[in-house]
């Protein structure tokens, strides 16, 4: 597609050359057009300059889409001059510029989520972290404690921030296609908040673009269709706040030692499961921690509002582990399924692995 794209711009711009070789040269295809004056005729050889170079640009991934929107806008008024003779060049005018603008977007999606990155992570203070020693776990439930230890994280230093890619598969229905996606994610763990941005391949070359964010206790959920289309534009909403708090409780599971946070209380319930509440803000969410009898953390569960509006009910809402891995000596959950356990059937809808994940930086991922 990228190349046919390109092929197509490259084109469009040849024909363009028509215009100029009518105002300076005489030739068998030029006598198809009408009469062009040579500064018009200089403004037709402009164009196909313009547009070589939005080819090039683009095949070699540059910001093209604001040279194309350029070259668009002269093309077009070019097409008017002479609509009899070039009025399909709009076909090809307007398809350029559905692809800048959906390029132009997709920029603007990742400046935003880059910057909502930042703004959580500039609080983070990584310098003389506090070493985690066996006394912190004191206060824990017995199945926590060991959980803690098997993690790796007594002797290293507590985590304040946390940055982590992530691919997968998703869907949106249970019956609806599994599709691949990239993620990023950065975590500010001493003023709990996060900002995670997904790209997910509905077709191959057309991309659903999404944003979850969790700060001061309140969530953010935006998708968009080629960085174009809002799907979902949801923010500072009760059921997408709790969603938001409960996603962040889950995820502690990859970076352990903010289960010692002020902000997190446990209560046993029996010698596999603690129930940990997360509470900031005036705001609180609950969830049940599983573990097996070797100490090991294998699933998360909590009712959940299934989606934002104002039909939306409680749900069960589970993780399931799959795999564990060590990153930077630290025994995490790798792989791991979400299914909503919904009345009538189990919507598993997400299989993610982390793939990297660095502590204690504010220097956010990219996709």
């Amino acid at each position: 597609m990228k190349y046919a794209f390109s092929f197509i711009v490259i084109t469009h711009s040849l024909i363009h050359l028509l215009g100029y070789v009518k105002a300076f040269f005489e030739t068998e295809s030029s006598k198809q057009m009408v009469g062009v004056s040579k500064p018009i005729g200089a403004i037709w050889l402009v164009t196909f300059i313009l547009f070589t170079i939005v080819a090039i640009q683009f095949i070699t991934d540059k910001k093209w889409f604001y040279l194309a929107f350029i070259a668009v806008f002269i093309s077009q008024i070019l097409v008017f001059t002479a609509w009899q003779n070039t009025k399909f060049g709009t076909i090809a005018n307007v398809l350029i510029l559905i692809v800048s603008l959906s390029a132009f977007e997709t920029a603007r999606f990742y400046e935003m989520a880059a910057q909502e990155t930042y703004k959580i992570l500039t609080t983070v203070k990584t310098k003389n972290s506090r070493i985690v020693s066996e006394t912190d776990l004191t206060h824990l439930p017995e199945t926590v404690k060991k959980w803690m230890v098997n993690t790796g994280i007594i002797g290293k230093p507590k985590v304040q921030s946390v940055s982590l890619k992530q691919r997968g598969t998703m869907r949106t229905k249970p019956s609806g296609n599994w599709m691949p996606f990239e993620a990023t994610q950065s975590f500010n763990v001493l003023h709990p908040a996060f900002v995670w941005h997904t790209k997910v391949v509905i077709f191959p070359d057309l991309n659903m673009l999404g944003r979850d964010q969790l700060k001061n206790g309140k969530g953010k959920m935006l998708i968009k269709l080629a960085g174009l289309i809002p799907i979902v534009n949801i923010s500072d909403n009760t059921k997408i706040n709790q969603g938001a708090m409960l996603r962040y409780l889950a995820e502690t599971c990859w970076f352990p030692s903010a289960a010692l946070s002020d902000y997190i209380k446990w209560q046993s319930i029996d010698s596999n499961t603690a129930k940990a509440t997360f509470t900031y803000k005036n705001k609180s969410v609950s969830g049940l921690f599983l573990f097996n009898d070797n100490g090991d953390f294998i699933g998360f569960e909590a009712d959940r509002y299934y989606g934002g509006n104002k039909n939306s009910k409680l749900e069960k809402w589970q993780i399931t582990v799959e795999n564990y891995k060590l990153f930077n000596t630290i025994k995490i959950p790798s792989q791991c399924n979400v299914t909503w356990k919904l009345k009538n059937e189990d919507f598993n809808w997400l299989n993610l692995e982390i793939i990297a994940i660095d502590y204690n930086k504010t220097q956010a991922p990219s996709l």
